[in-house]
């Protein structure tokens, strides 16, 4: 059986990407593929526990141990969810991957990147995305578009410079995985980037992204 392809969605809480989620799983499906939704930190019942504990705003911790958090949830995430879905032929779309964690831990935590990638490699092996979108969207637009929430989790608190980071970091990402990544400007109306998605998913299925 022809193994599925692995999708991330990345980028800040107010880039629009629940929505572009929802797209591209209808997108794909108009296309006969069965698609497998999950999200990162979470996708399993450990992993949803885990999530509860490193979003719970009383929550206090070292970076480190966010970090490891993350990546202990992300090593069940693989194991359960991930990789049998791709060995049955499924897509898999996850709202957020290891991408999210060297920007959210190596960039707003300021957390050493050398960390990061011994874990990604011990935690992944070889599995990393086919293609990740990365909706970008400058800080303040991003924040204004999250201001009602009522009850925000520990990192929809922090303050600008870490969310600036935060955008920084996942840009030394896209470059240095252009072939991965797809930037994304998500200060455009939602149309408009859900052309962009259907366009990149054209090239895609046809087999002509680098």
């Amino acid at each position: 059986m022809k193994p599925g392809k692995f999708i991330t969605l990345e980028g800040m809480d107010g880039a629009g990407k629940s929505t572009q989620l929802e797209y591209l799983t209808a997108l794909l499906q108009q296309k006969r593929q069965t698609v497998v939704v999950t999200r990162e930190p979470g996708g399993t019942a450990l992993g949803e526990r885990l999530r509860a504990l490193l979003l719970d705003q009383s929550s206090i911790m070292h970076p480190e141990t966010e970090a490891l958090l993350m990546f202990a949830a992300r090593r069940e995430h693989i194991d359960k969810v991930i990789e049998p879905a791709l060995r049955t032929g499924s897509w898999v779309i996850s709202d957020r991957f290891t991408d999210a964690s060297f920007a959210y831990q190596g960039g707003g935590r300021r957390l050493d990147w050398n960390k990061l990638a011994l874990l990604e490699q011990w935690v992944q092996g070889d599995l990393q995305p086919d293609l990740t979108f990365f909706f970008d969207v400058p800080v303040e637009i991003g924040q204004q578009r999250v201001s009602t929430v009522k009850t925000p989790d520990r990192f929809e608190r922090e303050q600008h410079d870490f969310f600036q980071r935060v955008r920084n970091a996942y840009h030394v990402r896209a470059r240095q995985f252009p072939e991965r990544i797809r930037v994304l400007d998500a200060r455009q109306p939602v149309n408009d980037v859900k052309a962009e998605v259907a366009g990149i998913i054209e090239v895609f299925f046809a087999g002509r992204l680098p």
